[in-house]
């Protein structure tokens, strides 16, 4: 057979599995709002019934095990899950999470679409003849809730506690399509505070050749898993995180996938290592990890750039786009990695391995910084 008629025959092949990926990712999302839907409807009709002090909190256990008993066939209606529920209309209907919306998210994914109780309930609640206690308002379903799923408001909303961090891991999930595991593991790692971080970090060649990379690379990374001693050579870094590989892609952030330790370049008649090589996979770029026990120094972004070069020049594939460079350190003084990065046209960052607390008032600018990025992100859902 014709070559050029194979590549044809295989390019209508490849058309033929686009259109299963995108059904598959309708029926997908269909089946998530539906879930959505289902645990907002539920946690807002028992939610009035506290509230109104028809129903006492054993109800709730009476009433998960009444699903379990007579409809064993209806799963994830655990008394926890139920709380859950309630959990997530109480907080997402409240004024100061679409107060909270409106601050960030001007103009997008604002409009609410109602969700009244089924027609059988609002009809048994108009024939009811007792006296209501307490007039509830009818909750509205924020649109911004269909970008992650159930599983993860869950996750959101059990282990953070104001609206701009929920807000900020609702848009972060649906960015880079996290799991459930891999959301907890942002959680855990603190990535709504380092990766809202000053872009102080990212010198002008990575914000031009990456104009995403602000929310992409992290400028602290939390190493407690490693088990690192105060003083540790970088040796003993190294050797930690390929110890403990997995935790540290993790911790990185997701698409990275590991190539290899003190990767060799030949370079003349000289040999160099670097120390660790990653390849981003949404970046299609190789990114060279530079490890360093001591405070940032000037010095150690001349031999990263050194690397980046001989990468680009003979590791680098036609298809793949610039290599970036990381330099990992335990502290870096914000006016050098400045003074440092001004003049770089290489993508390099600096980024430090401790965590640093950072004032409310600042995570709420920077949270407003990540919000408008997102909005100018063709795939959020308009309004």
């Amino acid at each position: 057979m014709n070559k050029n008629i194979i590549i044809l025959q295989e390019q209508q092949f490849l058309d033929i599995i686009n259109i299963i990926q995108q059904h598959r990712s309708f029926a997908s999302k269909a089946v998530n709002e539906a879930m959505l839907f289902t645990a907002w409807q539920v946690g807002k009709y028992v939610s009035q019934k506290l509230k109104s002090e028809e129903w006492g909190s054993k109800v709730v256990k009476q009433l998960s095990e009444f699903i379990r008993s007579r409809y064993p066939d209806i799963k994830g209606f655990s008394r926890s899950n139920i709380y859950n529920m309630i959990m997530l209309y109480d907080e997402y209907s409240s004024d100061r999470f679409i107060s909270t919306m409106k601050t960030y998210l001007p103009h997008k994914s604002l409009q609410d679409v109602t969700t009244p109780l089924p027609d059988n309930l609002a009809k048994t609640n108009e024939q009811s003849t007792e006296p209501q206690t307490v007039q509830m308002p009818s909750g509205q379903f924020p649109n911004i809730l269909k970008l992650t799923s159930l599983s993860n408001h869950y996750e959101i909303l059990n282990r953070c506690h104001d609206n701009e961090e929920r807000l900020f891991y609702i848009l972060y999930a649906n960015k880079h399509q996290l799991t459930h595991q891999e959301l907890r593991r942002c959680v855990s790692n603190h990535t709504y505070t380092s990766l809202l971080g000053n872009n102080n970090n990212l010198s002008k060649g990575m914000l031009q050749t990456y104009p995403q990379s602000p929310v992409i690379f992290k400028d602290k990374l939390y190493l407690d898993f490693l088990g690192l001693p105060q003083k540790h050579s970088e040796t003993k870094l190294k050797n930690s995180i390929l110890e403990h590989m997995k935790q540290f892609i993790l911790e990185l952030g997701k698409d990275f996938l590991f190539v290899d330790q003190e990767y060799r370049l030949n370079v003349g008649a000289s040999t160099f290592k670097a120390d660790l090589l990653f390849f981003h996979r949404g970046l299609q770029a190789l990114v060279a990890v530079e490890l360093k026990k001591s405070k940032f120094h000037p010095k150690d972004l001349g031999q990263l750039e050194f690397y980046l070069e001989a990468l680009d020049r003979d590791v680098k594939r036609s298809n793949e786009n610039p290599s970036i460079g990381i330099i990992l350190c335990p502290e870096a003084d914000r006016m050098v990695v400045e003074y440092a990065l001004s003049r770089s046209m290489s993508p390099t960052m600096i980024a430090e391995y401790k965590r640093i607390l950072m004032p409310q008032e600042q995570m709420q600018k920077l949270l407003n910084e990540f919000c408008n990025y997102y909005l100018n992100d063709k795939n959020f859902p308009q309004s």
